[in-house]
């Protein structure tokens, strides 16, 4: 007999119960998010509406080529703001 429990069953009953804790799990740029539930671990994003979407691995992917466009302009602007002459 196996006297393991599992969590993952009861975590889902008191998310369906109370509902979910999602806490911030990754600033992809500072309007799109990703979110993980404390308790049950289901993950979240913002979508182009900005409406909280479940985290398949298409949004995974399409998350981390924004994160990437959004850091290189990021750094593209501040080597700008650094190399334009002050008057």
């Amino acid at each position: 007999m196996n006297t393991t429990t599992n969590r993952k069953p009861v975590s889902k009953l008191i998310c369906n119960i109370i509902g979910h804790n999602y806490e911030v799990s990754k600033k992809v740029t500072s309007h799109v998010k990703e979110y993980t539930c404390k308790c049950c671990k289901k993950q979240l994003t913002t979508n182009s509406n900005g409406k909280l979407t479940e985290l398949t691995p298409k949004f995974k992917e399409i998350n981390s080529i924004l994160e990437r466009i959004h850091s290189r302009r990021m750094i593209r602007l501040k080597e700008k703001s650094f190399a334009s002459p002050i008057y």
